[in-house]
């Protein structure tokens, strides 16, 4: 990196001690954009990136909620409100013991580049608590969520930042936080994305980023002039995520072969489909967090403490969590020939494991660009909410084939600008940044 890059680097890393997941999305940007500087010194000289790693707004706060029991428990409440250059705060509330600060800034950070790759008019935010929604009752689970909304309803509007859901924060989830809000503003409005469909949400929201993991995959594959037919899948997670990437991938001819969870991963070498696949949908409504109960019900293999990167693939979907693909495991994918992974979660890949995929010359996509179809699922709910008028479920996911068509398109094509033809990550932070950083210039000093 230049002495530029790598001193922004070295205040970021200083006034934002023990964050490396944040650090480590900040680096992957300056790499990428050191092509864009070297062209346009107008935004170093009004200090864009400077801006852009120092949110503009972040709220911390307590949760004080009461068990069954009685007891009272106290939870640290979150929204980081990352940059609102072209539109409103948008991003997930992240529900789980490992949240922390410097978690909520990395995915911060790369809300904003993704959800800009949309071409919708969203900024980006993320928020959550590390409070964990698994094994605890409804009416827990409900009080915590209004005790959290007393706080956030502050700070959040249809045209000021639209939360959604993420990690842990369900449909169940989402109802009781609009629940609260409407209490405390009495305003039914756009507020929050991820809605019951009876209530405002949209039809594909809880398969759109699977769904869009799987068309950008097979729009990589088709500029080589291969297609997800007849490709054997590697899937990490069972969540959402997962559950519409097998969907389909395998509605596209793909053959998915395994899911994971925190206590390892399965190997189903007849291909997950049909009841395997809803089965899914009862792993995640056990509150149990076992990929082995899939493996037990179907009778296949189960690799206890593993990740699913030695199996022998074509294609592999990282779906689950920060930096689940390492060095190693990208060493092992390529060495059993894999030749496309796209990611399906935040920053699923360290960056070592980049290196990895970038030196082999395999078709590789950064999840800022490959999951996008959340964020700009929960964008067309928010359009939906806006005229009051539901779309039909092919309508949404026809709008949404489209996006990640577009997205795609839009990596290559300033990849292809910059000097780095092929190059996913170059291109979707170098495309990503462009649209707010111009934002940001015509906006003066804010």
């Amino acid at each position: 990196m230049s002495d530029y890059a790598q001193n922004l680097l070295v205040q970021v890393k200083a006034k934002n001690p023990s964050e490396p997941e944040f650090h480590q999305a900040v680096e992957e940007v300056l790499q990428s954009l050191e092509l864009v500087l070297a062209r346009h010194p107008e935004y170093r000289s009004a200090k864009i990136l400077e801006r852009m790693v120092e949110p503009e707004r972040t709220m911390i706060f307590r949760v004080p909620w009461m068990d069954d029991q009685g007891e009272v428990h106290i939870n640290r409440g979150y929204r980081i409100q990352m940059n609102s250059a072209i539109g409103p705060y948008k991003g997930g509330l992240r529900f789980h013991p490992s949240v922390t600060l410097g978690i909520l800034k990395f995915l911060a950070f790369e809300q904003v580049f993704k959800n800009s790759l949309t071409s919708l008019p969203m900024g980006g935010g993320k928020g959550g608590s590390d409070f964990d929604p698994k094994g605890k009752s409804d009416n827990e689970v409900m009080r915590f969520c209004q005790s959290f909304m007393s706080e956030l309803f502050r700070h959040i509007g249809p045209n000021i930042d639209v939360p959604a859901g993420d990690i842990g924060v369900g449909g169940r989830e989402i109802g009781y936080l609009f629940g609260q809000y409407k209490r405390l503003t009495k305003d039914f409005s756009g507020v929050l994305t991820g809605k019951g469909i009876n209530w405002g949400g949209s039809l594909v929201r809880p398969e759109a980023t699977g769904y869009g993991v799987v068309y950008f995959a097979a729009e990589m594959l088709k500029s080589k002039g291969q297609t997800l037919d007849g490709k054997t899948v590697a899937v990490s997670g069972f969540g959402n995520v997962a559950w519409g990437a097998v969907q389909k991938a395998t509605q596209l001819g793909a053959k998915v072969v395994t899911l994971s969870g925190p206590d390892g991963f399965v190997y189903d070498k007849d291909g997950i489909s049909g009841e395997k696949i809803e089965y899914m949908l009862e792993m995640r409504s056990s509150a149990r967090d076992s990929v082995k109960d899939f493996a037990d019900k179907f009778k296949v293999d189960f690799q206890a403490g593993k990740h699913p990167w030695s199996v022998k693939v074509d294609v592999a979907l990282p779906c689950a969590t920060q930096n689940e693909l390492n060095e190693d495991d990208a060493r092992e994918l390529v060495k059993n020939g894999c030749v496309c992974v796209t990611e399906g979660a935040n920053m699923p890949t360290t960056l070592a494991g980049v290196k990895v995929f970038e030196h082999a010359g395999i078709l590789y996509s950064p999840g800022k660009a490959s999951n996008a179809g959340g964020v700009a699922t929960s964008g067309l709910e928010m359009s939906q909410n806006s005229m009051r008028l539901p779309w039909p479920a092919e309508e949404v996911d026809a709008r949404l084939h489209q996006i990640m068509k577009a997205i795609h398109a839009t990596c290559l094509e300033n990849a292809e600008k910059y000097g780095t033809p092929g190059n996913y990550v170059n291109g979707a932070n170098i495309a990503g940044f462009l649209k707010v950083a111009d934002a940001m210039m015509d906006q003066g000093l804010v």
